[in-house]
């Protein structure tokens, strides 16, 4: 497997495996509404909007780290700068089929050896709902530490308990 940082080129297939995953990590859990049929064509627009975006100084660049295996896209994660100089993980996903693999656990690495390249003393974060009980327990196994809680908002004005996770900056003490 590999992992490399993702292009415009990518938006297609990250979108497809975005929807996907939401289906199945998501099933039961948010709004069946936000899982149905125009899930997929809202992240393709999302994908297109991020990846062709001008965010000016590199400091402020979301990137896309992708996963693949023989070619095909099993996994990516998406790194955000924050205003408070941390780094938001927005989004780390595996391919439905292919969760439990090492894929997550390799993209979280990679994730965090980014932040530390091209954000050194930044923490990296995520948020992720509470109900998602797979992935609560794969970030307590990965060192991260439950630094919040609160209620998320989601795209179709809906809300959701989530926690939030750290992984502190090396050398910060955590």
């Amino acid at each position: 497997m590999t992992i490399r940082v993702g292009t415009t080129d990518d938006a297609e297939d990250v979108a497809a495996l975005h929807a996907d995953s939401w289906r199945t990590a998501y099933a039961g859990i948010v709004p069946e509404g936000a899982l149905g049929d125009g899930l997929a064509a809202e992240r393709r627009e999302l994908w297109a909007i991020r990846l062709g975006a001008d965010y000016g100084e590199p400091a402020n660049t979301p990137e896309l780290l992708v996963a693949e295996r023989a070619g095909e896209t099993v996994g990516f994660a998406y790194l955000v700068p924050q205003p408070d100089g941390r780094i938001l993980l927005d989004n780390l996903h595996v391919r439905p089929g292919r969760t439990g693999g090492g894929t997550g656990a390799l993209l979280l690495r990679a994730a965090l050896a980014h932040v530390v390249r091209r954000h050194p003393g930044a923490d990296l974060y995520l948020e992720v709902l509470r109900a998602n009980t797979r992935a609560v327990a794969f970030y307590e196994r990965e060192g991260g530490l439950r630094t919040g809680a609160h209620e998320g908002w989601f795209p179709g004005g809906f809300t959701l308990p989530e926690y939030e996770y750290t992984w502190p900056a090396p050398g910060a003490g955590g």
